[in-house]
């Protein structure tokens, strides 16, 4: 690593240690040149990938776009970020591994509206709501009664 200070190319490391929840390692450094003390972040290089909307239109994913939309249906529920962030995560991590460049906003929101079935129903139909534009109260009620589970006795 170069020093950002006196550009000597062999910098000495001080410390490491995990950074942004385990995804980077910070490292402290030092130039055994002019003794300048930085900071380095090493992380894995992000996986990239367009949505492709219902009108034909490509764009860039953007994660804080998704996080917000989950987070405001699960808005007064027992849902935590760590929970939002986990199922966000599952769901980048199997796009990647299936090398998927470009993903439908249908697959996209159909991947999250799985996820909330598990994780709460209610958070589920509020997503549902949006996601599947719901022009009227028989929509809507079409959609809790295809996810409610018969009582058990």
């Amino acid at each position: 690593m170069r020093c950002p200070g006196c550009g000597h190319e062999d910098t000495r490391v001080l410390e490491s240690r995990l950074s942004h929840e385990g995804r980077a390692v910070r490292r402290r450094r030092t130039c055994p040149d002019c003794n300048y003390r930085f900071t380095t972040y090493e992380q894995e290089e992000a996986f990239v990938f367009q949505i492709k909307k219902r009108d034909g239109r490509i764009e860039a994913y953007q994660r804080d776009k998704a996080l917000r939309s989950i987070q405001v249906a699960c808005q007064k529920r027992p849902v935590t970020i760590d929970q939002i962030e986990g199922l966000l995560a599952r769901i980048e991590r199997e796009t990647q591994d299936n090398a998927e460049r470009v993903v439908t906003s249908e697959k996209l929101g159909g991947m999250i509206l799985s996820a909330l079935t598990l994780m709460d129903k209610v958070a589920y139909v509020r997503f549902a709501s949006v996601y599947k534009d719901f022009r009227d109260t028989e929509q809507f009620m079409q959609e809790l009664s295809a996810i409610q589970t018969p009582p058990t006795t």
